[in-house]
């Protein structure tokens, strides 16, 4: 019985969790939205080619919505590309698992893709918020890029204040938000509501790499500090 358990608690330290967006409305525009494929492609065979397992959910299960303009060529790197000829990647992404049935104690870590659908569903979305609360009193890390900061701003600690409260955090800049004329599209601005809640909201120029990591949580500013922000992941789970 130990000994299953044993391994169990071994096969554990070898998953790693992806959760994408569900929402594909940018706001009223009429446009879509989705996930940034680099921001999921790069983390993705970053944490495999470390020798991890990842599995993918989502809120309502199944094909998440990608961001159109994340496949235009001037967005494409060798991860985007790699993904484009793995066919059985690309499988395991049409079947994503809901979230309601996903638990923590499964993973070892968690990494949240960014691309604007996060905004909409993630920010509220109850089983994802319970998500991070029991990795975070588990101890294992939270990864988050971009956009997908924003599910952080409604999960509490375990004295009911704002997780991000104290804590260095970076996401999508107020001034990256302006440069892609979306400032008045998105419900709210990421920079502005961490710093509500209290949180230490660093960021760099708009467009480079920047991560920051504190008390669990591995934040990456733009689409461009994902791989980055995967390696900070991994180098944490080594």
């Amino acid at each position: 019985m130990q000994q299953t358990a044993n391994t169990h608690a071994t096969a554990n330290n070898r998953q790693v969790l992806m959760v994408l967006t569900s929402h594909h409305s940018l706001g009223n525009t009429g446009e879509k939205t989705g996930f940034w494929l680099e921001e999921f492609a790069a983390p993705y065979y970053q944490v495999i080619d470390a020798g991890y397992q990842v599995k993918i959910a989502s809120p309502l299960g199944g094909q998440p919505p990608l961001d159109p303009k994340s496949v235009e060529a001037d967005f494409q790197t060798d991860a985007t590309r790699r993904f484009e000829q793995d066919k059985k990647s690309q499988a395991q992404l049409a079947k994503t698992t809901p979230l309601a049935d996903i638990h923590a104690n499964d993973y070892a870590a968690v990494f949240y893709p960014g691309g604007h659908g996060p905004l909409w569903d993630l920010t509220n979305n109850q089983d994802s918020i319970a998500l991070i609360s029991s990795f975070i009193k588990q101890h294992k890390p939270v990864a988050v890029v971009c956009h997908a900061t924003a599910v952080l701003l409604n999960v509490k600690d375990e004295s009911g204040n704002a997780l991000v409260k104290g804590k260095a955090i970076t996401a999508f800049s107020n001034s990256e938000e302006d440069a892609v004329q979306l400032t008045d599209v998105v419900p709210f601005l990421l920079e502005d509501e961490l710093i509500k809640l209290g949180a230490n909201y660093q960021k760099a120029e708009d467009w480079t790499s920047f991560v920051v990591a504190d008390g669990g949580i591995i934040s990456g500013q733009n689409p461009a500090s994902s791989s980055a922000t995967a390696a900070r992941l991994i180098q944490h789970l080594a």
